[in-house]
C-alpha cells in the first residue's frame, strides 16, 4: 500500500469510528514529506495536518483563496516547486473542500464587492475569471490543477500529485485524482498553447520591419544653411507669383462656320434660230 492509499484508508476507518485508525510514517521514508495546496477557509484550520495522519514535520502546508493555480508557471507553482526542490516535498496534493465560498461567487458580486472597497472596475483585469481562478465545481478545480502541476517542468516527472476532496462539515477526504494511476500510465506531454499574435506585436513587427527598410535607404546629405536658404529662395518665388495679376481665362475659340457647298455656274449660251427660208 503506497503513502495515500494509507492516509485514506485511515482517514475512512477514523470517520467510520476506528479509535485505532492511523498511518504509520515510518513505512513510508522515501514517501515524505507532502506538500499539499489548500483553502484559505478557516473552517479547515482544525483539519490540518491530522486530517492525513501525519506529523507536522511531514507536512508542508501552502494555501491561497480557492486552492487555485491558474498555470503551469504561476506564483503557486512557484511555491511547491521550491517546497520540493527545497524542502524535499516527495508527493503532492490538491486538496478542495466542500462549501467553498469562492466557487459560490460569481464575477459580478466580485465587481461588486471590489467597488465597495473602493476599487473600480476599470482598475481591475480584464479578465477577472482568468485572473481570480473563478470556479463553478470544487472538483474540477482540483482536477484543473493536478493538471497543471503534472504538466508543469517545474515538476519532476515521477513526483505523484494527487488531487483531493475534503468535507467540511466531517474531516473526510475522498479522492478526486489518483496520482499513482497516473504515474503508471504512460505519460502524454501537454499540448503546446496556441500563439495568436496581438495586435500589438503584429504592429510592432510591421514598425521593425519598416525601420528595417528606411535604415537601407541613402538620404542626401545636406547642410542646414543650405536647406534654409533653398526654402527663403522658394518662399520668395512664391510671393512673387502671388503678386502677379492672374492671367485672363482662356476662352474656348469659337466654332467654325459650316462649310459653304460652292457651285459651278456654267453660262448656257443663246439659242441661234436658222435664218428664214426664201420662196421663190
Amino acid at each position: 500500500m503506497r503513502l495515500f492509499d494509507a492516509i485514506l484508508d485511515a482517514n475512512h476507518r477514523a470517520i467510520a469510528g476506528d479509535s485505532s485508525a492511523g498511518v504509520r510514517v515510518a513505512d513510508f521514508p522515501d514517501e515524505l514529506p507532502v506538500v499539499a495546496l489548500t483553502c484559505i477557509d478557516a473552517r479547515l484550520n482544525r483539519f490540518f495536518p491530522g486530517v492525513l495522519g501525519l506529523p507536522e514535520e511531514h507536512f508542508i502546508w501552502l494555501r491561497n483563496a480557492g486552492n487555485i493555480i491558474t498555470s503551469p508557471l504561476s506564483s503557486t507553482m512557484r511555491s511547491i516547486a521550491l517546497a520540493c526542490a527545497i524542502k524535499g516535498a516527495r508527493e503532492i496534493a490538491i486538496i478542495g473542500h466542500t462549501d467553498c465560498k469562492v466557487r459560490g461567487t460569481t464575477i459580478s458580486q466580485l465587481i461588486d464587492r471590489f467597488k465597495a472597497l473602493g476599487i473600480e472596475r476599470h482598475l481591475l483585469p480584464e479578465n477577472l475569471t482568468e485572473y481570480f481562478g473563478v470556479f463553478a465545481s470544487e472538483q474540477q478545480n482540483v482536477i484543473r490543477g493536478v493538471d497543471f502541476v503534472r504538466h508543469s517542468p517545474l515538476i519532476g516527472p515521477r513526483i505523484p500529485v494527487h488531487g483531493l476532496m475534503v468535507d467540511t462539515a466531517t474531516g473526510k477526504l475522498d479522492w478526486i485524482v489518483n496520482g499513482y494511476d497516473a504515474l503508471d500510465r504512460p505519460t502524454v506531454p501537454a499540448p503546446p498553447p496556441l500563439q495568436m499574435p496581438s495586435i500589438g506585436a503584429a504592429a510592432g513587427e510591421l514598425v521593425s520591419r519598416a525601420s528595417a527598410e528606411l535604415s537601407g535607404l541613402k538620404i542626401a546629405e545636406e547642410k542646414i544653411g543650405e536647406t534654409t536658404s533653398r526654402v527663403s529662395q522658394w518662399a520668395s518665388e512664391i510671393k512673387t507669383d502671388l503678386r502677379k495679376p492672374p492671367p485672363p481665362p482662356k476662352m474656348p475659340p469659337p466654332p467654325a462656320p459650316p462649310p459653304v457647298e460652292l457651285r459651278r455656274h456654267i453660262p448656257v449660251p443663246p439659242r441661234i434660230e436658222p435664218p428664214p427660208k426664201h420662196r421663190k
